[in-house]
């Protein structure tokens, strides 16, 4: 009878095992091309990490010198070891953050690019601006003893979108060994991404773990002119989960050029003697059959709007879902010989492999 009841226990908690959550994104667009669960919000570990880099490198000097001071005090795990009274710039430091994932480092950082408190603010309102809106950040490194950092799989391709295109983050992340010293010690440390070895196209990434949270990766893989974000929450199988994914996407989209930036012009009543116009190439990773059936249409506004010079966006929409939206930008005509082009007659032109 013991038996039977223990079968029947453990048959339930196999049951109710949670779900990985997972996210495919055109880096370019932000298009979700596969997800499961992307709007769950969970623990999400060190890939806290990516904003706390991007909170730093946006708001600090790379050249300044950090003294480690009691911060430390309060990290424990994943670290860089490095001792209270050693001096380390800012620039080692985001090394020690995202390759080794200290946790030390995070505090050290966290502490000096600004009042700790303001700095926890600025990752907060950061996930704001980029429309992370189930994304709350407690602490910069992603412990969860004490506090504790939310987000999902959706809001961490958002996250890793926008730092992407920050170049210094790019270098950091995709660095497999660095090596660094103090006055006192010396310090080398290798990236623990190991998808940047065993997957030729992959660029950037972050892992994470916690008992709490499990294994959670983002990562940033680009091949030919097709470039890719995969997130996933809860996977213990992460790196094969991503290159499998990698894989079966870029096979399945190709990129298609829809506009060029600047060439993209529009006649409307509501802006007489003035151009309306896109300030950004539109590429879009599409299917054959997509590429076939994508609608473009221009929402105008009917009002100028001075203070950012828009007139509104272009829609594109496939299947009757909308898949990007581009913002549409006005400017006074000067000479006729002067008007930008309307490309439409290259829509679709596909660019090259």
């Amino acid at each position: 009878m013991k038996k039977i009841i223990l079968l029947i226990v453990c048959f339930f908690m196999i049951s109710i095992k949670i779900k990985a959550s997972i996210v495919v994104m055109d880096a370019e667009s932000g298009r979700v091309l596969y997800s499961e669960n992307k709007d769950e919000r969970k623990l999400i570990a060190s890939t806290t990490k990516i904003m706390t880099s991007i909170i730093a490198l946006e708001n600090g000097n790379l050249s300044d010198i950090y003294e480690v001071h009691d911060e430390i005090d309060e990290a424990n795990g994943s670290m860089i070891y490095i001792q209270k009274g050693e001096k380390m710039s800012l620039n080692d430091l985001l090394y020690g953050l995202m390759l080794r994932s200290g946790n030390d480092a995070a505090m050290i950082i966290a502490s000096n690019v600004m009042p700790y408190d303001n700095f926890i603010s600025k990752m907060n309102l950061k996930a704001r601006e980029l429309n992370m809106y189930n994304t709350t950040y407690e602490n910069p490194h992603g412990l969860n003893d004490k506090t504790k950092n939310y987000s999902t799989a959706y809001d961490l391709a958002l996250l890793m979108k926008y730092a992407i295109k920050n170049k210094e983050f790019l270098k950091i992340t995709s660095t497999k060994k660095y090596k660094t010293k103090t006055d006192t010690n010396e310090y080398i440390w290798y990236n623990k991404n190991d998808l940047l070895s065993s997957y030729k196209y992959t660029v950037s990434g972050k892992i994470g773990y916690t008992k709490s949270s499990g294994q959670v990766f983002v990562s940033y893989a680009k091949k030919y002119n097709k470039k890719l974000i995969v997130t996933s929450i809860d996977e213990n199988n992460k790196f094969e989960l991503h290159k499998n994914l990698y894989e079966k996407y870029f096979n399945l989209y190709k990129n298609y050029k829809i506009f060029d930036k600047y060439t993209f012009s529009i006649n409307s009543k509501n802006y007489k003697n003035y151009y309306i116009y896109i300030k950004n190439d539109v590429n879009l990773l599409l299917t054959e059959r997509e590429s076939k059936d994508l609608i473009v249409t221009a929402k105008i506004k009917e009002k100028f709007d001075r203070n950012t010079m828009n007139a509104g966006y272009l829609e594109f929409r496939v299947d009757n879902k909308v898949i990007h939206k581009e913002p549409l930008y006005y400017i006074k005509h000067i000479e006729k010989t002067e008007r930008i082009k309307n490309i439409i007659k290259n829509l679709f032109r596909k660019s090259k492999k």
